[in-house]
């Protein structure tokens, strides 16, 4: 996964209005809704014989990394629809606010700078935005995809103020993220 695909599924898992399962055999039982015993000891990488020692509670203490990739797969699916709900939302009406710290370069017209420089900014873009990104990530679209969906609303919103400034930019790219985190 890229950073932009990490950041909207931790936006995602900031929705949750109830935590997920915390035993191990809670876990394997909520996940078995979704999976069979052998999709999931695929995905965690185990046997589907210890998935269903997991299920039943022979076997109540994975190794750490294993823990993990339960864990991983319970957030993934963990309330499906509050998450469809709040991407909606923030397609709809609501936007979706993006932080980062990222080298961010732009075409400029002759007599001004256009070297790429380190710029920490927190901009709220237009749900049209949030859409689009939403959209990108539903088709499979890679990471250079969605940075280009965010550089061209940091274009419009931070660099040209919705057209009262810097007309004459015509791209922006994000660079070298340093980090970067969205909320919708």
């Amino acid at each position: 996964m890229g950073e932009i695909q990490d950041a909207l599924e931790r936006a995602d898992r900031e929705a949750f209005t109830r935590e997920p399962p915390k035993s191990t055999q809670a876990r394997v039982n909520f996940l078995l809704k979704y999976l069979t015993p052998k999709e999931i000891g695929q995905e965690i990488g185990v046997t589907a014989d210890s998935v269903n020692r997991y299920r039943r509670g022979t076997r109540k203490h994975p190794p750490k990394e294993v823990a993990a990739r339960i864990d991983a797969a319970v957030r993934a699916r963990w309330q499906p629809q509050v998450r469809r709900r709040r991407r909606k939302q923030a397609a709809a009406i609501g936007g979706i606010t993006v932080e980062t710290r990222a080298r961010f370069g732009y075409t400029a017209p002759v007599g001004t700078t256009d070297d790429g420089r380190f710029r920490r900014l927190t901009v709220h873009l237009p749900p049209a935005y949030a859409r689009r990104l939403f959209d990108a990530r539903d088709t499979g679209a890679n990471d250079q995809q969605m940075r280009e969906i965010i550089a061209q609303g940091f274009k419009e919103i931070y660099f040209q103020d919705g057209g009262a400034r810097a007309m004459g930019i015509s791209d922006v790219a994000i660079n070298d993220i340093d980090y970067l985190d969205l909320d919708f």
